[in-house]
């Protein structure tokens, strides 16, 4: 997926900031999972 290891452990334990681009890229291509995003007004 193209993220190094520091960074996605940054993420994990620090909550740092990431897109949802990073998000998609974590859930969708290294745990092959799906990201769904709804917004409800």
């Amino acid at each position: 997926m193209n993220k190094q290891r520091t960074y996605i452990s940054r993420v994990e334990n620090d909550g740092s900031n990431l897109t949802l681009k990073t998000l998609y890229d974590i859930v969708e291509k290294g745990l092959g999972g799906k990201v769904t995003i709804s917004i409800d007004v």
